[in-house]
């Protein structure tokens, strides 16, 4: 008989080792990307490279418009890490209303795309879905290299970026909390806020504002500070609110800060000095 119909139940790409596998499982999808879809080398201790790996889905962390974001676990019969899987939705269940501030001045390659976009086509927004997700790929490797405190990016596999699990250090398999979620200390808020204006450096210095910088797009570690969802990251020269956007940046962070325990006396704990002081790193 043939294998069409004998396995008509089965996807097109379906092999016998598929049997093998559980509910939400898959075999690893690392061989299957290419070079420039894995994050920078060296890679990190946790990036588990075995071919035969298992990728198991261990639940929910966060829902958006734009993607959900599950927990991962990839695993051999030696080793194993969690990692943290943001999935775009598909075209049918997106929202990009968005994307066009961050996209003002962002360059289109072909003219037929840019015309799509222009026009609203549904072949335009599956260039506009395509491109939301390849930016937050490109700018979360070039943050991380920048040496900016985001989670390093594994790897870019069509509609899924898998990148560094932060986890709660007192709940290991817990993801850290968001900033909102925090009390910290005096001391403890000082220190994030030096983290913070760190990393808004390190983004200015490469010619980019957050845009949509919040205590919800920043997570804490224990001390450690980690910010998350880059694909909205705004050029400061070529996007022509991308100082307006990164002033609102400083506005929304400072508020945050100085309703919970920053100090007057700690450096730039005032949003027009921190604003000035961005623009400086930026030119």
């Amino acid at each position: 008989m043939p294998q069409s119909h004998a396995f008509a139940d089965r996807s097109a790409d379906w092999n016998p080792l598929d049997d093998a596998l559980g509910p939400g499982q898959r075999f690893s999808t690392w061989p299957s990307v290419e070079k420039l879809q894995r994050g920078p080398a060296p890679y990190p201790e946790f990036v588990i490279e075995d071919a035969g790996a298992i990728d198991t889905d261990l639940g929910v962390l966060k829902t958006g418009k734009e993607a959900d974001v599950f927990l991962l676990e990839r695993a051999t019969s030696t080793e194993s890490a969690l990692l943290a899987a943001k999935r775009f939705r598909d075209l049918q269940h997106r929202s990009f209303r968005r994307a066009a501030i961050y996209n003002e001045g962002r360059a289109v390659k072909r003219s037929r795309d840019a015309r799509a976009l222009n026009a609203g086509t549904a072949f335009g927004r599956r260039v506009e879905a395509g491109r939301w997700v390849a930016a937050e790929w490109n700018y979360l490797r070039m943050a991380f290299e920048a040496g900016a405190p985001v989670p390093y990016p594994v790897q870019w596999d069509g509609l899924e970026i898998l990148m560094e699990f932060i986890a709660d250090p007192q709940k290991p398999r817990a993801a850290a909390p968001r900033l909102h979620q925090v009390r910290p200390e005096p001391e403890l808020a000082a220190y994030l806020w030096e983290q913070l204006v760190d990393a808004m450096r390190t983004l200015a210095s490469l010619g980019f504002a957050h845009g949509d910088l919040s205590p919800c797009n920043v997570l804490v570690a224990g001390e450690r500070l980690v910010v998350i969802d880059l694909p909205q990251l705004v050029d400061l020269a070529g996007n022509p609110r991308g100082i307006e956007l990164l002033a609102r940046d400083c506005h929304n962070i400072h508020t945050w800060f100085a309703s919970h325990g920053l100090p007057e006396s700690a450096p730039l704990a005032d949003p027009d000095e921190l604003l000035a002081d961005l623009v400086g790193y930026a030119w």
